[in-house]
This record gives C-alpha cells, sequence and structure tokens, in this order.
C-alpha cells in the first residue's frame, strides 16, 4: 500500500488512505480482513484487482458483514446491528425463550450492586463467558454498555444476585432483539462531545462513574463508561469527565485529518457549573491542589478555542445514560438521542 502511495492514518496505523485527483479512497485493515471504498468507484474496482493479482483474496463484495457486525445500507443511512450475534448469545444461555418476561431496561433505577459477600456462589467461568458477550454487543448497543459494566466489576467472585443481573441485560436483549445504531445520510458533520459523572455512586467503595459519548452530526461514533478512583467533591469528579471526554476529542480531530476532515472550536456539553468555571480558570487556587496537575491540561485547549465547554442542563445531557441506571421514560428517551434505533423504524 506505501508502494502505491498510501499514507498511514497519524492515530490509526491500520487506516491507509490516498487522495486520487480530488477522490478520497479509504483503506481499513484488520489482520487478514479489509474494508475498503472510494468517492470514485472506478478506483474501488483498479484497486479490487490490484489486490486479487497480487495476492489470492476473495472479494465479498459490498460490505454487509464484518467481525459479528450486521450492516445495512440504505439510501438514507447505514444500520449497524448485531442480530444474529445476539441470538447465538441467547441460544448459548438459553435465553431464547419467548415466553420469558421482558424488561424495558437492562437494569432497574435501583440497580445499584454490591459484593454480596454471604451471597450464593455462582460459576466463575459462565459468569466469564455471559460477560464476554455482552461486553462484545456493546459494539452496536451503547443502551447497555453501563449495566454490563456494573456487572463485570464482580467477575472475581461472582454471586447468585449478580447472574440475576445479567439475565435481566439478556431478557433486555431479547426484547430489543432489532435495536441497533442508526447513522443518517446528509447529517451536518459537527463533531460533538457529551460528559457527566455520577458523583461517589458506587455502593461499595463510593467511587464514581464517569460517562462520555461522541457525535459525529446526529450520528454516534464513540461512548464510554467507566469506573474512577475516589474524588472529594462532585465538580472534581465532573472535572476529570470533562478532561477524559477532551482526550477523545482531540484524538478524533486528528483521526479526522486523515480523511481531510478539519474542526476547530468543538463544543463540549457538560451539566456542572463548577466544572466549566475550573476548566475556564487559569488560576491554582487553594481549593483546587487536591486535582492532580495532569487533569488540568484542558485548561490550555479551551484557552486555544480548541475545545468550547458549554453548559447544557442534566435532562439534557446524553451522556447521562452511562452514569447511572434511569427510570424508563428517561431511559428510552434518551436511548432514541443517542439514534439507537429499530430497523423497522428507519427503512
Amino acid at each position: 500500500l506505501l508502494d502505491k502511495g498510501f499514507k498511514p492514518g497519524s492515530t490509526d496505523p491500520t487506516l491507509f488512505t490516498c487522495v486520487v485527483e480530488n477522490d478520497l479512497f479509504v483503506c481499513q485493515i484488520y489482520v487478514d480482513d479489509i474494508i475498503f471504498d472510494c468517492t470514485n468507484n472506478a478506483c474501488s474496482l483498479e484497486f479490487r484487482k490490484m489486490m486479487s493479482d497480487k495476492y489470492q483474496m476473495p472479494m465479498m463484495g459490498e460490505l454487509k458483514f464484518f467481525l459479528g457486525l450486521q450492516i445495512r445500507q440504505q439510501a438514507n443511512g447505514i444500520f449497524i446491528s448485531q442480530e444474529k450475534y445476539l441470538k447465538e448469545c441467547l441460544k448459548k444461555f438459553k435465553m431464547q425463550d419467548s415466553k420469558m418476561k421482558g424488561y424495558k431496561t437492562p437494569m432497574p433505577t435501583n440497580g445499584k450492586l454490591d459484593a454480596d459477600v454471604y451471597g450464593k456462589d455462582y460459576d466463575q467461568k459462565a459468569y466469564h463467558s455471559m460477560i464476554g458477550s455482552l461486553l462484545y454487543l456493546c459494539a452496536s448497543k451503547p443502551d447497555i454498555m453501563l449495566s454490563v459494566c456494573m456487572c463485570a466489576r464482580y467477575q472475581a467472585a461472582p454471586k447468585e444476585s449478580h447472574h440475576q443481573a445479567v439475565k435481566r441485560i439478556l431478557r433486555y436483549l431479547a426484547h430489543t432483539p432489532t435495536l441497533g445504531l442508526w447513522y443518517p445520510k446528509g447529517a451536518q458533520f459537527d463533531l460533538v462531545g457529551y460528559s457527566d459523572s455520577d458523583w461517589a455512586g458506587d455502593l461499595v467503595d463510593r467511587k464514581s462513574t464517569s460517562g462520555t459519548c461522541h457525535f459525529l452530526g446526529r450520528s454516534l461514533v464513540c461512548w464510554s463508561s467507566r469506573k474512577q478512583i475516589v474524588y472529594l467533591s462532585m465538580a472534581e469528579a465532573e472535572y476529570i469527565a470533562v478532561g477524559a471526554c477532551c482526550t477523545q476529542l482531540l484524538w478524533m480531530k486528528q483521526t479526522l485529518k486523515d480523511y481531510g476532515i478539519k474542526v476547530k472550536h468543538i463544543p463540549l456539553y457538560c451539566d456542572n457549573e463548577s466544572a466549566i468555571k475550573i476548566a475556564h480558570n487559569p488560576v491554582q487556587h487553594s481549593r483546587m491542589k487536591h486535582i492532580a496537575i495532569r487533569h488540568h491540561f484542558i485548561r490550555d485547549h479551551v484557552a486555544r478555542e480548541d475545545i468550547v465547554i458549554n453548559h447544557v442542563k442534566t435532562e439534557d445531557n446524553l451522556a447521562d445514560i452511562f452514569t447511572k441506571p434511569l427510570d424508563e421514560k428517561r431511559f428510552c428517551a434518551l436511548r432514541c438521542e443517542l439514534n439507537i434505533l429499530d430497523f423497522a423504524n428507519v427503512q
């Protein structure tokens, strides 16, 4: 690829791009699989012939299935799901019975788990298998990210109560098998980030949970739900979560350059006024000395106007779904805002 004029990505070495006149050619490599396309169909056909001549490589045609992901390309957008993989998982764990009780959320609002030291032990190997399958399903189902991560914290000594929490997630998935990520065509190509934190929400060690999500226009392209260390205040927890969101936005900004797209003044939305004020304040006040200096790098990017931090109402913060269990109404509303939709509704 390098001999043919392709350039490796600056942040992703498995991404190769090439500009042919005014057309962009993109090639992504994963072990022995390749996805490629170009804005000029003739270039794609030429590349296909070149690879077939050089290697004994079968061409599968239009991308429809990749690493367990089902890709449906429509005239109005692209839909990504894992319906087939989900059915295999439900069959594997004997959860495919349509008569079992379904749930509209993967976890109840009071679904805070603890170590349950005196609870009945559950088979560790089976629990690991269930968590591993659910973590892979998060690739197209961000709505289960928080609940799966909470269950994953107890893999060292799983109890029956943890197993029941995992079964609820599977029952939720069994009744929403056709949900997936929808990427509409023609949406504005703006990079946007949302950040949130559930301060001291863990019942065991009082650690916080941070959540972030990132959009290109209306398309959700990156999300996370992570357990943080112990913080002394809500402002500190929110500020660190904003820093993590900023890091990801800067990485995506650099990645977009490989596609010939330059973005600046990237909006980052946070629902905590104190965290926003800390990010704008260039002075180290005594009450902020407990925050590690490495987390203050966001101030530099705010000063350069690479990142523009804006306040958003808590009810409008889309990252809220990655930090705490929500009631059915709010959960479904945020799920829709994240463009996690039923395939039947986007055709």
